[in-house]
């Protein structure tokens, strides 16, 4: 098989160990007879499954006794219906919702919050073409707000929180985390939510995570569907309905994956590292650029365009066939992006610097 490094920013790279188990266990999972394809979701061994997935990812991250983790379906796109849905029904209606706006799917969040709520956009980073975080000192926020939602790593702009917004004692957070969750620690305690589509950084695309504090729980709009509702997933253990079994356990395998590399915290020291070396890079000379303020560069998504986009077309050909893939960029931005998440070894991150050079001719 032609050995090849796969950038896509999602349905993304997977560590090869965890493919490798995939494949044995597809036919008999420890000598149960059944692939987890087939499992019932109440059967003792899809609870054992889930149940280690639950508690790895605690452990990974922290997560405080106070919080629940929730394996829902849908995508980081469905929460942001599913969020105010759940968090604005104890508030006088119309409820006001805060936003940052920092790129593509901050925007996306926006545009869908305003069929359950009031948006107000506190900041937005687009009259600066998306390439930072407005400071928080800027931010208008609303008093008695329902939340304040921020999209911590923009997938698409390459644009990543480098700070945990301050906000007075009793206002809550909302972060959708997708793209760069388990990158990195996390103090959990800070937010009020946690959500990402599991795609970019833990497994197959049809999981989405929920990590919600219990006290915002029972909060939801009477319109909210009983599936879509945290509390009725929470008190059901996430089996209220079929939850995306397989999708769940592959993630089970990438938190144990994690867990024997080292943990988040290793994660990061790698993340760091592989950044650094791409973004060095791009930044020897004009030849290519990166927009992003250098502060909020993403570690995760690395957008970046050539000088010249007339050869655009023959630096994916390159790419390509020295195995080197999914580098085009969103369409909605143009140019290319590379996504170096956990699961990308730094020897890919130097194939791709080796092919930047020699594409540049240095």
């Amino acid at each position: 098989m032609t050995h090849i490094y796969n950038f896509s920013a999602g349905p993304a790279v997977l560590p090869k160990e965890v493919l490798a188990q995939a494949a044995a266990d597809m036919l008999d999972w420890h000598g149960s007879g059944m692939s987890v394809m087939e499992m019932s979701h109440r059967g003792p061994e899809f609870i054992s499954i889930y149940q280690a997935a639950e508690r790895d990812l605690r452990e990974l991250l922290a997560v405080p006794a106070n919080y629940k983790i929730l394996f829902m379906q849908g995508g980081g796109l469905a929460q942001n219906a599913i969020v105010p849905l759940n968090l604005v029904g104890h508030k006088a209606q119309p409820a006001t919702i805060d936003f940052v706006h920092t790129g593509s799917w901050s925007g996306k969040s926006i545009k869908e919050a305003a069929r359950y709520a009031t948006v107000n956009v506190a900041a937005s980073g687009k009259a600066g073409a998306f390439t930072g975080v407005p400071p928080q000192s800027e931010w208008q926020l609303t008093p008695d707000a329902a939340y304040l939602h921020v999209c911590t790593n923009e997938t698409i702009d390459g644009v990543e929180y480098n700070f945990v917004p301050e906000l007075p004692a009793g206002a809550t957070i909302v972060a959708d985390m997708s793209s760069h969750i388990l990158s990195r620690p996390v103090d959990v305690s800070r937010y009020g939510v946690i959500f990402g589509g599991a795609q970019k950084n833990i497994g197959p695309a049809g999981l989405t995570l929920v990590i919600v504090r219990e006290d915002l729980l029972g909060k939801a709009l009477a319109i909210c569907p009983s599936a879509f509702d945290w509390k009725t997933v929470a008190d059901n253990e996430s089996m209220y309905n079929t939850p995306p079994t397989y999708a769940i356990y592959i993630a089970g395998l990438v938190f144990q994956w994690l867990k024997r590399q080292g943990g988040v915290a290793e994660m990061e020291r790698r993340n760091i590292a592989k950044a650094e070396l791409l973004y060095a890079a791009l930044d020897a000379d004009d030849f290519y650029q990166n927009r992003v303020a250098k502060e909020y560069r993403s570690r995760m998504n690395v957008p970046f365009y050539l000088r010249d986009e007339s050869k655009n077309e023959a630096f994916l050909a390159g790419a390509k066939q020295r195995g080197l893939l999914q580098l085009k960029g969103h369409k909605s931005v143009g140019g290319m992006r590379a996504s170096i998440y956990n699961a990308m070894p730094i020897e890919g991150v130097q194939a791709l610097v080796d092919y930047l050079n020699e594409f540049a001719g240095r």
